[in-house]
């Protein structure tokens, strides 16, 4: 059944991705973001009379009020995302990780479905060798994650939204972001074949971003069973250290070189594992491993002007 489905901030990294994969499965699709940057990502979608852009902030009421009622689905990805671009400026992260959540959220009707993606960065520092579950308690570490979660709060606390606590996320789209993990490093691993590691021990759980878009269809199909819950998004085999991560490109690198340095430390803190079987539980099963989407970077950094795919 069509959807007329609202994003914000839709052409990033994974508006990007999710945009034109619903517009592909007859969905009605309308963007709201700035469009800054000289990159089109969504470009190939203005073909489809189903598709509408609208140049605007996701944090203006008058124009996210008016959007809203004409909405089946609502998918709020606009945010600053990453804790070095959101310490450089409070405001628009409060504003825009918290405050035009909360907003949509005293918005939306009840039959209406809220779709909002969060971080497992909430967890902050785990336990070692304890999975990290839904129920875990969140302890965030820098405004990002608090941001994040705060939003979360509010989505669940209505009654109404799934939301996904979504691993690192990693592979190509047409608006590409480089200062991720895997895709940081392999990057790093293709262009300078070396790479010094901080505090190589500490672990992360990862996610493909074409399984990212995958979740979101699943929870649009699967609304009324996966309402007001959250749910690990993440790949279960691969809650990886910094330096197993290494290890996993230098199997398609054999040139790339790296070494943990003993000297300095990782302003990034955070260190966890994460079970993903809630989400399994629902029928969802990830189709990128580490290593496809490895292999699928590194033919993208042929292509690539690195410099231009960063938000910091």
């Amino acid at each position: 059944m069509t959807k007329n489905i609202l994003i914000t901030g839709g052409a990033g990294y994974l508006g990007s991705i999710l945009a034109p994969e619903l517009l592909a499965l007859g969905h009605k699709v309308t963007v709201v973001d700035g469009f800054g940057g000289d990159v089109p990502s969504l470009a190939t979608s203005c073909a489809n009379d189903r598709f509408t852009p609208i140049r605007g902030d996701a944090r203006n009421k008058v124009l996210m009020e008016k959007l809203i009622t004409k909405a089946d689905v609502i998918i709020p990805l606009a945010a600053l995302v990453g804790a070095p671009l959101c310490a450089r400026d409070e405001i628009a992260t409060m504003t825009t990780n918290f405050e035009a959540i909360k907003m949509i959220v005293d918005l939306i009707s009840p039959n209406q479905m809220l779709l909002y993606p969060t971080t497992n960065s909430g967890y902050g520092v785990g336990e070692t060798g304890k999975f990290c579950t839904e129920d875990t308690p969140l302890r965030p570490i820098s405004l990002y994650g608090k941001t994040k979660v705060d939003a979360e709060a509010a989505v669940l606390d209505s009654g109404n939204g799934i939301t996904y606590r979504l691993a690192t996320v990693f592979g190509m789209a047409p608006k590409m972001r480089i200062d991720l993990l895997v895709n940081d490093f392999t990057y790093r691993a293709v262009a300078d074949k070396a790479l010094v590691i901080f505090e190589g021990h500490f672990k992360r759980n990862y996610i493909h971003i074409r399984d990212v878009t995958r979740a979101f269809i699943h929870g649009i199909r699967n609304y009324q069973d996966m309402n007001n819950q959250a749910y690990n998004v993440g790949l279960s085999d691969a809650n990886l250290s910094k330096l197993e991560l290494c290890e996993r490109i230098k199997l398609q690198l054999p040139k790339f070189t790296f070494l943990e340095s003993s000297i300095g430390e990782d302003p990034d803190k955070r260190d966890y594992i994460v079970s993903n079987a809630k989400l399994e539980s629902t029928g969802f099963r990830p189709q990128w491993g580490i290593d496809r989407g490895i292999a699928e970077l590194i033919k993208g950094y042929e292509m690539l002007n690195i410099r231009r795919f960063t938000n910091v």
